[in-house]
């Protein structure tokens, strides 16, 4: 598709590449996850829209500056399984991939008769140090939100999963890990919740090993009570698919049921959606039967 056929595109769905440029950005149905400020913040943003890039069609969604994540509901609309999927969305820290990597993978979820909900989680810088501290303490609290709304979005607090991509990969691999069980301090009623998953879904998640001596980051504590996993990378990823594959060897010493799928193409950030020259596209399909075999989705309904 040429550049001209793009803008073209990108027209008719009516964005303009000038105007987007720092507009705010406020996720449909969505709520805020802290009563007030987050922990250590002075404002409260949900966020500004960077501008659509022309040779991307259908458009990708980026927000950069959030410092008051929001928790974006999609709810089946029949066959409910009474599970939950919490999505953390890709974008390298200094922004959040909500589309592309975010409510595409919710509907895709919905089809599955599974509720997702998408974090906006704070926006750091990947130079930062610890720059997935934030997003992994938005990350307990939203957990915590799900499973204190059970009753009214109708999910089972014991079947409540997580799923992360690239840096939100990261994040969920920390979370997985449990080094940091207290992040914040108690704030309500909510942070009483359980925190930790029940299932996981790790895809292509970015830079999972220390560069000096190729192991699992210190913060990745692999132990013996994390939960079933799902797991995808490829071959081609610059983000080795190493530390993916660590991930599952050390599930599978410590026997804990895991799934683990390498593509030889792909590359990085292809969220849910298809890839030229590349099957990658298919993994889906392979997590949608994991979901269902272990009961966690449903097929028809």
């Amino acid at each position: 598709m040429s550049l001209s056929q793009r803008l073209i595109i990108l027209t008719a769905l009516g964005i303009s590449l000038v105007t987007q440029a720092a507009s705010p950005y406020l996720p449909e149905n969505s709520l805020p996850i802290w009563p007030h400020h987050a922990p250590g913040e002075t404002t409260s943003s949900p966020g500004e829209l960077q501008p659509y890039r022309p040779e991307e069609a259908p458009p990708v969604v980026r927000v950069q500056k959030i410092t008051q994540p929001r928790l974006q509901v999609f709810l089946p609309k029949a066959g409910r399984t009474k599970t939950a999927i919490l999505i953390l969305p890709g974008g390298g820290y200094g922004k959040v991939v909500t589309n592309k990597e975010g409510s595409e993978a919710a509907r895709w979820l919905n089809e599955l008769g599974i509720a997702a909900f998408v974090l906006s989680y704070r926006t750091t810088t990947p130079e930062e140090p610890r720059a997935w501290f934030r997003p992994l303490q938005d990350s307990h609290r939203a957990m915590r939100i799900i499973r204190s709304k059970a009753d009214e979005w109708q999910i089972n607090e014991d079947s409540v999963g997580l799923l992360g991509f690239s840096a939100g990969g990261q994040v969920a691999a920390i979370h997985l890990a449990d080094t940091y069980p207290i992040s914040y301090d108690t704030l309500d009623w909510v942070d009483n919740k359980n925190h930790y998953p029940n299932f996981s879904l790790l895809i292509y998640p970015w830079n999972l090993l220390e560069k000096k001596t190729e192991r699992l980051l210190p913060e990745i504590k692999m132990t013996k009570n994390l939960p079933p996993s799902f797991l995808v990378h490829t071959d081609d990823d610059p983000s080795s698919s190493l530390g993916t594959v660590a991930i599952y060897t050390a599930l599978k010493k410590m026997r804990v049921p895991a799934e683990l799928h390498i593509y030889e193409t792909g590359g990085h950030g292809y969220g849910m959606r298809n890839v030229p020259g590349s099957n990658i596209g298919s993994w889906p399909a392979r997590a949608g039967d994991w979901l269902v075999a272990r009961g966690f989705g449903r097929r028809s309904f």
